[in-house]
């Protein structure tokens, strides 16, 4: 998905919480859409090998009568032994966003058309491919995975006793994040599976959109508030966004805001600011 200089993408995926829910618990379903900007109806993790099969039938009922610009299903991995089958499922519902789990190449993702595909890298593999797999021509996101990633790598833990990540994580948070925007698809940050732990989900989310992540993985209802604050911006970007942007309209070039001198970048970030928010200026300054 290519934009031109100075284009901020449009998102593919709406964000900026995405929440899974097990593909065998439909009961949930329509809840989870209503309570995230994205349901994941999960066919993978969530769902055990015997009940596999049901899951499938039932997230392909439902989705029949859901939005699907809110839904994403989460296939099984390239080469296990029910990935056919979630892809044969979904054949007559081209337009499905699918998640593509253990990604690690741009053949797999395009395998998948011509269903939109998030893919999700979670080994060394596919993070060291991140670039190329969201060049994909049907990729429209990418998100990493923090916990199949750390053992992937040997590792026995993903953070550091502070909360932080460990720098061999880290890294794969931001490999991913410059590769879905280099390749202009919606980057979308891994899931905290401490669920009760809001406060480092707070942060999590502070960082990655403060980073330039455009959204965030659920696993609970709980978590999806503590994302959606997070990642808008404080009243006070928000008023700094409109002066600067007002004040731009009177001036040409060059100029000082509030102590701070203005160019293009910063008006591009006041503009990306007022779109979080879904205010728009009525004007984009030359």
């Amino acid at each position: 998905m290519s934009v031109s200089s100075g284009e901020q993408p449009v998102p593919a995926v709406r964000g900026p919480a995405l929440l899974f829910c097990p593909g065998n618990r439909p009961e949930r379903f329509g809840k989870a859409a209503a309570a995230a900007d994205t349901v994941i109806l999960d066919l993978e993790d969530a769902v055990g090998p015997e009940e596999k099969d049901l899951a499938r039938k039932e997230v392909v009922q439902a989705l029949r009568r859901m939005d699907l610009a809110g839904v994403i299903v989460r296939i099984n991995a390239t080469g296990s032994r029910w990935h056919s089958d979630d892809v044969r499922a979904l054949n007559d519902r081209p337009e499905v966003v699918v998640m593509l789990p253990m990604a690690e190449s741009a053949e797999a993702v395009e395998a998948l058309r011509p269903h939109p595909v998030v893919a999700l890298c979670e080994t060394a593999k596919g993070v060291l491919a991140a670039p190329r797999i969201a060049a994909a021509a049907n990729c429209v996101g990418i998100m990493w995975g923090s916990e199949d990633l750390v053992a992937d790598l040997g590792g026995r833990r993903g953070r550091a006793p502070d909360g932080a990540y460990w720098p061999a994580v880290g890294e794969a948070r931001t490999r991913v994040l410059y590769a879905a925007r280099a390749a202009g698809v919606t980057p979308i940050d891994t899931v905290l599976v401490d669920i009760a732990d809001l406060e480092t989900l707070a942060a999590d989310s502070i960082a990655a959109v403060s980073s330039g992540y455009a959204a965030k993985a659920c696993i609970h209802p709980k978590q999806v508030d503590v994302v959606r604050t997070a990642f808008l911006p404080t009243p006070a970007e928000v008023r700094w966004a409109e002066g600067v942007t007002a004040a731009a309209r009177s001036e040409s070039g060059v100029f000082t805001f509030e102590g701070r001198m203005v160019d293009a970048p910063v008006l591009a970030h006041a503009a990306q600011v007022l779109r979080q928010v879904g205010a728009a200026a009525d004007e984009e300054p030359s």
